[in-house]
């Protein structure tokens, strides 16, 4: 309450600004604001201030916490180092530090994006993602994968006969090439293999990742033809 009134002081003044709270139930009287900003702070949040600062050094220590250490972790450590606290304090004062641990999956990354304004080509395998022979039909993927390092964006191609990954491209962000060099790579590994692609469809989900619309456009120069299915329809998001 008293930080309350000190951001807004300068515009309002103490007394209306307590005249008010009061009249919403919340009985503070301005002689009390005055006494509180005064008065020593407790034992308690001394103590707690002390700790704060141990939180903080454990959980940012670059060979310790790393910034990855969650209240669990922290409190185990302080425990190790000798400080007497409590797992329960531990985690309120992170949160309210805004201190979190590391979590499995992390946050979603969205990796498709349907651009609902673009021509969509027709679905040329008609749900059907078998294929009797190799080069007969490729699957794209775009995916990301939580790494210690940041987050890892991968396309990838497969073969529907075989389920070859056939092409690949890793980045650490999010590149509208990703999807396109992983079919390039896999057209020059084929080729190079002395296989034939004639015939070949390609098939992708719907999304749209910064212009990947354009990659359409890119294999009509090639010898595969480009097949287009809503989002999530594929199964091979």
């Amino acid at each position: 309450m008293t930080a309350f009134i000190d951001e807004h002081r300068a515009r309002f003044g103490v007394e209306p600004i307590c005249r008010v709270l009061s009249g919403h139930g919340v009985k503070i009287a301005p002689s009390s604001y005055y006494a509180a900003r005064v008065r020593p702070p407790s034992a308690r949040a001394v103590r707690e201030g002390e700790l704060l600062v141990q939180i903080r050094r454990v959980h940012g220590d670059r060979k310790i916490g790393r910034g990855l250490y969650g209240a669990r972790k922290v409190y185990h450590q302080l425990r190790r180092e000798g400080i007497a606290v409590a797992r329960c304090t531990v985690e309120r004062l992170m949160r309210a530090d805004g201190l979190r641990g590391a979590t499995r999956g992390g946050k979603k990354v969205v990796t498709t994006r349907p651009d609902t304004s673009a021509p969509r080509p027709a679905d040329l395998v008609r749900r059907n993602f078998s294929a009797g022979r190799p080069n007969l039909l490729w699957l794209v993927d775009f995916t990301y994968v939580p790494t210690w390092s940041g987050t890892a964006f991968t396309a990838f191609v497969s073969d529907a006969c075989s389920q070859r990954i056939v092409g690949w491209r890793t980045a650490t962000r999010m590149l509208t090439e990703l999807p396109l060099d992983a079919l390039e790579m896999a057209l020059w590994t084929r080729a190079r293999a002395g296989e034939q692609v004639t015939g070949l469809v390609h098939h992708s989900d719907a999304g749209s990742q910064g212009g990947f619309n354009w990659s359409s456009q890119h294999l009509d120069l090639e010898v595969c033809g480009w097949d287009d299915s809503r989002v999530g329809g594929s199964g091979c998001r």
